[in-house]
């Protein structure tokens, strides 16, 4: 009895072990989103589609190992060597990174299209002229607990089992001049709070980005498109190991003739790049691009705008019922030297009155 006991015991403490094993070794599971495919929580945001075409950005990288050498100049505001295998490099600017690829962005749509199926994700926004491909809102399955009871009633009541949290991400493909590709993957998260003292309802809110995910999504990206998994690992540890900008941009609000503006202290190039990723990181929808006339043409609503209550026991079938219709905007970037200002049109290309401040702070927040 006593050695029947024992390996009972020790059975018990394997199948712990291994529960622990496999959060530490997965981090990330969105398989389950495959299971909802009208999965509409959180709300979303608008989306509205438009006929466009790509903008060409110019290469501005400096490569690591010339850096090493000292044989590269670095701009003083702009810290961005890439690390490269084969024709894959992760390129870095502070928190943000994105992958550059020498392959045409039409032979890279298809690859990063099935990128997010694999991983489980429904696709709500495929624009292959814009270069866009935005996820679903799904559930990271790898922040539940994986204990005995969750592995055997989460077989058949699974929907009793929910983080309090959803993320999405959008995937944005620019060519550019030289035939490369660049590839930004951007993060959007929501979180499930308590709405009243009482805690007897629910709303959904934003809730930062994760650049560290962003990451870890495009190191995996990387072994889709040819690299493997020590290649990826290492470039991205890499590329922790490079040190950020010797002068951090600052991003201010300012007022230009009268209007509210985000006043950065950096040249154009790093600034387009930065206020691309800040409008897909906060929402909005870029239906159109302009780099030559440094204007993004968007929409947007204020996400607190289509939050809605959650109650109940059994209300994980929740949807959003959108009743304010997103607003058309220019985002405007325009620089002199080395500094860049950003301001808000509106549709028709005039001083924008009622959203500007609010949007300008959208932007600002992000690129602090």
């Amino acid at each position: 009895m006593t050695q029947y006991t024992t390996r009972l015991s020790l059975i018990g403490l394997a199948v712990a072990l291994s529960a622990c094993s496999v959060i530490e070794e997965s981090k990330i599971d969105y398989k389950s989103a495959k299971k909802a495919s009208t999965l509409e929580v959180p709300p979303d945001l608008t989306q509205l589609t438009k006929d466009t075409r790509y903008s060409a950005a110019p290469d501005r990288s400096v490569s690591a190992v010339a850096l090493q050498a000292g044989q590269a100049q670095v701009p003083t505001i702009e810290r961005a060597a890439p690390l490269q295998v084969g024709d894959v490099q992760i390129m870095r600017d502070g928190d943000k990174r994105w992958l550059v690829v020498d392959r045409p962005a039409d032979q890279l749509w298809e690859p990063t299209r099935e990128f997010w199926l694999d991983h489980g994700f429904n696709l709500s926004q495929e624009k292959a002229d814009l270069g866009i491909i935005e996820t679903d809102w799904a559930e990271n399955r790898a922040k539940l607990p994986q204990d005995i009871i969750r592995s055997t009633l989460g077989k058949v009541f699974d929907s009793l089992y929910s983080t309090s949290e959803r993320d999405r991400f959008r995937t944005r493909l620019e060519r550019r001049t030289d035939g490369k590709t660049e590839i930004y993957i951007t993060h959007r998260g929501m979180e499930e709070v308590y709405s009243n003292s009482n805690k007897d309802s629910t709303i959904w809110q934003p809730r930062a980005a994760d650049p560290e995910l962003e990451t870890e999504f495009l190191r995996r990206l990387m072994i889709k498109l040819g690299t493997t998994e020590e290649q990826s690992r290492a470039l991205v540890a890499a590329d922790k190991t490079t040190v950020a900008s010797s002068a951090a941009a600052s991003a201010q609000i300012t007022t230009v003739n009268g209007q509210p503006a985000v006043q950065l202290d950096e040249p154009f190039d790093r600034a387009w790049r930065r206020v691309g990723v800040a409008l897909d990181r906060t929402g909005f929808t870029v239906e159109d691009r302009d780099r030559s006339k440094g204007v993004y043409f968007v929409r947007y609503v204020a996400p607190n705008a289509n939050m809605e209550t959650k109650k109940g026991w059994f209300s994980g079938w929740f949807s959003s019922k959108p009743e304010n219709k997103p607003g058309q905007y220019q985002i405007t970037v325009r620089s002199e030297g080395n500094k860049t200002q950003v301001t808000v049109l509106d549709d028709k290309g005039q001083p924008e009155k009622q959203a500007a401040q609010r949007i300008v702070r959208v932007i600002a927040d992000d690129l602090k």
